[in-house]
């Protein structure tokens, strides 16, 4: 039976009637909606994915702009998840958007209730709270993937993806695997993370715009580029489309 949406058509003309409706019926969360993951929603909503939680507690700033999918010179100042949610459900209005204004961290972790979801998608920036999202996610049974740094890079054919402990050249990941040994906690199985071995510097000077403090708690702010954070979103989202797909071969 062929979709009753004619925006799916074309996807349903490549994956077939029996992957599209199984894909309509998976349930997504994704943490962290910046860079990465807004351009990660808005392939997902495309693609047929109905059932989407999108959790970031910040709001659109200026310097989002030149990166972020729903950051605009209209949205500055809008609240992340609400200005992406009316971006999708104007893509897909019978779609069902959870927009949570939330941060994961140790003392909210629990009210999200991750083991409810399909697929669960990391692009959480804070280095502590992306350990315990990737510590907490793997003890579900959903299908879980992450992002690794996107900033400092500029060669969009170094993007690729790995099993995390086997991803070479990335910064986050190595602060990750140092950090899991550390404490003693490991994740509970294995997965896929996005991620380049290409790590640049800086050339401009940073300037004072108020964003929070990087991942590794840097004084200044590292440069990101549009076409490396769409390009890691898109992977993830590909990721997951890819996963429906093989579960209905």
């Amino acid at each position: 039976m062929a979709s009753t949406q004619p925006i799916f058509r074309r996807a349903e003309l490549l994956l077939g009637d029996e992957v599209m409706s199984s894909i309509g019926q998976k349930r997504v969360i994704i943490f962290g909606v910046g860079g990465v993951g807004s351009w990660c929603a808005e392939s997902l909503v495309r693609s047929g994915i109905t059932h989407l939680t999108i959790v970031d507690s910040d709001r659109v700033c200026i310097t989002n702009i030149n990166r972020q999918l729903m950051a605009t010179s209209k949205t500055v100042g809008q609240v992340k998840v609400e200005a992406l949610k009316e971006r999708l459900l104007s893509i897909n209005p019978q779609a069902e958007i959870t927009a949570l204004q939330q941060i994961f961290t140790a003392e909210t972790a629990d009210s999200f209730d991750i083991g409810s979801y399909d697929y669960i998608i990391d692009a959480i920036d804070s280095l502590k709270d992306k350990a315990l999202l990737i510590l907490m996610a793997t003890q579900t049974q959903a299908k879980f993937y992450s992002s690794m740094g996107a900033a400092l890079k500029l060669d969009p054919t170094r993007i690729k993806s790995a099993e995390f402990w086997k991803v070479q050249g990335d910064p986050l990941a190595r602060a990750l695997r140092k950090r899991f040994k550390r404490d003693g906690q490991y994740p509970k199985h294995k997965f896929q993370c996005v991620y380049s071995d290409e790590l640049l510097e800086n050339k401009g000077t940073p300037p004072d715009d108020g964003e929070e403090p990087s991942m590794f708690n840097k004084p200044h702010t590292n440069g990101t580029l549009a076409h490396i954070t769409a390009i890691f979103g898109f992977m993830l989202a590909g990721l997951v489309i890819q996963d429906a797909v093989k579960e209905n071969s």
